[in-house]
């Protein structure tokens, strides 16, 4: 049984503001994709990588696969025109490799947003763990903050109990067979077009159990200019720590 991770990097990401979708936009020269990419490269549990790429970017994404020498992608596959769609390429040409004996429905498959590099091996670890023995899994944390409805655009006079709520994030895990049949049943049920973007909201939808594990709020995924600032401090207090490493170990 293998693990392989989809890494999703076909969304435009205008919410950002930036001159190219945010996985591509470059952090100390590396873009946020390399750094999302590396964090499964250097998982010892983690066997082959696939990339969902948004068409335009192929190329892009090819030679950063070479540059940053991320030898488990072995496949990078066109991105739809949504989250969804971009998920069922993924899996569809997963599919199509099980006829080849090159992937078990037996194998665990992974789904990463490729705007989501402050993953750390700890949530990953725990998400493989759980998949492994449950068939599906993903990560996610309390909810630290007051939550409340919203009303209008700028009112609210609902609290909700934000110890009934948790907030998912990626990695999600699942049995390949399992999350072939989650989109199957959803085509049946015509939910991916009515569906927020996300595989587990099919899985709601269908009134499956979501089985979650440790999550912690430093998972954050990209997705205002913020966020890519938030990220450059990030990267640059892992390169200073990476360095006093190094001169640690002379």
């Amino acid at each position: 049984m293998k693990n392989i991770v989809i890494i999703l990097a076909g969304g435009v990401g205008s919410r950002v503001g930036f001159d190219r979708p945010k996985q591509f936009v470059e952090v100390l020269g590396k873009p946020v994709l390399a750094y999302t990419c590396e964090i499964f490269q250097e998982n010892n549990d983690i066997d082959e990588i696939e990339i969902v790429c948004h068409p335009e970017w192929m190329e892009y994404c090819s030679e950063m696969v070479r540059k940053y020498s991320l030898d488990k992608v072995k496949w990078i596959v066109e991105g739809g025109d949504t989250f969804q769609y971009s998920v069922i390429n993924g899996v569809n040409h997963l599919k199509e490799l099980v006829s080849d004996g090159k992937v078990s429905l037996d194998d665990n498959v992974y789904i990463q947003y490729g705007g989501a590099p402050f993953t750390s091996q700890k949530i990953v670890s725990a998400v493989i763990e759980m998949t492994r023995e449950k068939g599906s899994a993903v990560t996610a944390t309390p909810c630290y903050q007051l939550i409340a409805e919203r009303e209008s655009k700028d009112t609210s006079r609902k609290f909700v109990d934000r110890d009934k709520c948790i907030q998912i994030a990626c990695p999600q895990g699942f049995r390949l067979e399992y999350l072939l049949d989650i989109y199957q049943r959803a085509f049946e049920k015509d939910l991916i077009d009515k569906i927020d973007p996300h595989t587990t909201s099919l899985m709601y939808a269908l009134g499956d159990t979501i089985n979650y594990t440790y999550g912690d709020q430093t998972n954050i995924k990209i997705t205002t200019r913020e966020d890519i600032e938030l990220f450059k401090g990030y990267a640059l207090l892992k390169k200073s720590s990476d360095k006093l490493q190094d001169l640690g170990d002379r």
